[in-house]
């Protein structure tokens, strides 16, 4: 069986841009010129939208010039469509840092050793990442993606080790009393 090839998003078209078939593109990238050093930029299920021949800053987008020919209207009508590259084309991460992308599937296991779970997505809502955790049974729930909630990472074994609060976990996950123990000492 064939699996897809696991995409990541680098970058979103947001409209048209001239008269001579440029789209406009915000970045997602930390560098954000480099969303256009990976390669055809596609959709969520790998079709190729934008392979960028030449690219100009616009403020906070980017007009680029593709090697797919679309009209203005086109450009317009995927206005809002997410980019991906194919994560194979992106660097190795440096020393302790991570794609998000690549903690999509991972178990998560409390450090007192309770399985939450496993990652389904990750969000960035402004505040910083958060981290969807959807546990055996029970609906999906957020956790803030810093170091204090999950002090280790295991690529290797694809686990996370998660220690956060006993508040911020759904009360089916929570130890009996922990919550309310918090609450009442003021460290909550």
């Amino acid at each position: 069986m064939n699996r897809p090839p696991k995409l990541v998003a680098v970058a979103q078209i947001a409209g048209a841009f001239g008269v001579k078939g440029e789209a406009k593109v915000r970045s997602f990238t930390e560098d954000p010129e480099a969303c256009f050093s990976y390669g055809a930029l596609m959709d969520a299920e790998g079709h190729v939208l934008l392979t960028p021949v030449r690219h100009r800053p616009l403020g906070d987008l980017f007009g680029v010039m593709a090697k797919e020919p679309r009209q203005r209207e086109e450009w317009e009508a995927l206005k809002g469509t997410v980019l991906h590259v194919l994560r194979d084309a992106l660097p190795a991460p440096e020393q302790r840092e991570i794609y998000v992308s690549d903690l999509i599937g991972m178990d998560v296991i409390h450090a007192d050793g309770r399985r939450l779970g496993k990652v389904t997505g990750a969000h960035n809502f402004g505040a910083g990442d958060l981290i969807e955790i959807k546990p055996e049974t029970g609906d999906a729930f957020l956790l803030p993606f810093t170091e204090d909630d999950f002090p280790e990472i295991d690529t290797g074994a694809r686990r996370l080790t998660a220690s956060p609060a006993e508040a911020l976990l759904p009360e089916s996950l929570q130890l009996p009393g922990l919550q309310r123990q918090e609450s009442d000492d003021g460290t909550n």
